[in-house]
C-alpha cells in the first residue's frame, strides 16, 4: 500500500479560507484494481475557479464536498500501471486532487511532452487556462483583426494567454493589472499595446484615454466595478466575455449587478458568459495552436511556481485573491 497525504476541506470558507478550511490528512491507497494508474503528484493547478467549488451552491460542476480530498488539475508521473495506454514513468496530467499520490481510472488523463515544454507550462499556456484564453477570445469573443481588446486581471494565467492570442491575431490590446510592476510586464514583455493600473486612480478615465474610441471586446475576469468601466465604453457591436468575477468570490453576498447594462442596447453590444468544458472535444487543436505560438515566440509562458509541498495550499491558493501572484500559479509537491 502507498501511503499519502491529502488536503481536505474541513468546513465551508465564509470570505476568504483560512487554516480552518483545510485538513492536512495521510490516508493508505488500496493496491490497483485492473485497468488503473498510481500517480505521484508533482505540481498542483492553483484556479481562481477553486473558491468556487467550496461553496455549497448549484455550478457548472458539484460543490468539493465536507471531508473530501480538494478537487484539482494535477501534473503527475505515473509509478504504478495496470492500465493497457499508460506506462510506468508517464507523465500525464489530470484531475487527481491535492495529494502527494492518486489512483486513477484513466478517464480525463492525457499524456503530456516534458520535451515540449515544463510541467507547470502544461498547467498555463498548455493547459486549461491557454484553452480558456483561446476559445473565450475567437470563439466567444469572435475577435477579428485590427479589433480594440481588453482584458481584466491580465497578468493572471488565462488573462495574460488572452491578451498575447489577441496580439498574435492582429489586435490592440490593453491589459488591467494591479501594480506598476505587472503593467510594465504586459507591455514590455507580453506585447501588450497599453496597461492600466487599477489601483492607480480612476480605471474609466484611464480607459477612454487608452482607447478614446472604445473597445470591440472586453475579455472579463473581474466583475464588478471594472466590468462597468467596460460596458461604460464599448463600440457598436462589441462582444463582452464573461470567463470570471474574481473580485466577488470570497463576498458574503452576491455583489449587484453592472450597473451600465444599458450600453449594450446602445451599441448593439452582446454579453455572454462560457465555461471551458464546453469546448472539450477541441482540445488537440487549440493546444496545437497554442503549441506553435509559444514554439515561435508569438506567446511567451509565465508560471508562479510556489515550493513547499501540500502544507502549503491554503495560503498558496489565497494569493489568487490578493494579488500576489504573477502568472499561471502552480503549486510543486
Amino acid at each position: 500500500m502507498t501511503k499519502t497525504q491529502q488536503v481536505r476541506l474541513a468546513e465551508r470558507p465564509t470570505g476568504l479560507p483560512t487554516a480552518d478550511t483545510w485538513n492536512l490528512t495521510t490516508t493508505e491507497l488500496p493496491d490497483l484494481g485492473p485497468g488503473e494508474i498510481l500517480v505521484q503528484v508533482n505540481f498542483i493547478s492553483l484556479d481562481p475557479a477553486m473558491r468556487g467549488w467550496l461553496n455549497d451552491v448549484r455550478s457548472y460542476l458539484p460543490p468539493v464536498g465536507i471531508g473530501e480530498v480538494m478537487r484539482s488539475l494535477d501534473i503527475a508521473t505515473v509509478v504504478e500501471s495496470t492500465h493497457p495506454d499508460f506506462a510506468v514513468g508517464d507523465t500525464v496530467s489530470g484531475t487527481f486532487g491535492v495529494t502527494e499520490y492518486a489512483i486513477s481510472n484513466g478517464r480525463g488523463v492525457q499524456r503530456v511532452d516534458l520535451n515540449a515544454a515544463a510541467g507547470p507550462t502544461w498547467l498555463g499556456v498548455l493547459g486549461i487556462p491557454g484553452m480558456t484564453a483561446y476559445f473565450g477570445l475567437l470563439e466567444v469573443g469572435k475577435l477579428s483583426e485590427g479589433d480594440v481588446v481588453l482584458v481584466s486581471a491580465a497578468a493572471g494565467a488565462v488573462g495574460s494567454v488572452a491578451g498575447q492570442i489577441a496580439k498574435a491575431k492582429g489586435a490592440t490590446v490593453i491589459g488591467i493589472a494591479g501594480g506598476p510592476e505587472k503593467c510594465r510586464m504586459l507591455t514590455e514583455e507580453l506585447g501588450f499595446d497599453a496597461a492600466i493600473d487599477y489601483r492607480a486612480g480612476n480605471v474609466l478615465k484611464q480607459l477612454r484615454e487608452v482607447a478614446p474610441d472604445g473597445i470591440d471586446i472586453y475579455f472579463d475576469n473581474v466583475g464588478g466595478e471594472i466590468l462597468d468601466a467596460a460596458l461604460a465604453n464599448l463600440r457598436r457591436g462589441a462582444r463582452v466575455v464573461l470567463c470570471g468575477a474574481i473580485s466577488a468570490y470570497n463576498e458574503q453576498k452576491p455583489p449587484p449587478g453592472p450597473s451600465r447594462y444599458m450600453s449594450l442596447l446602445v451599441f448593439r453590444a452582446t454579453m455572454a458568459g462560457f465555461v471551458v468544458f464546453d469546448y472539450a472535444d477541441r482540445y488537440p487543436e487549440a493546444g496545437a495552436q497554442l503549441a506553435q505560438w509559444l514554439a515561435e515566440g508569438r506567446i511567451k509562458s509565465r508560471e508562479h511556481v510556489v515550493e513547499g509541498g501540500l502544507a502549503r495550499f491554503g495560503e498558496t491558493l489565497n494569493m489568487l485573491f490578493t494579488g500576489a501572484n504573477t502568472g499561471k500559479l502552480v503549486l510543486a509537491v
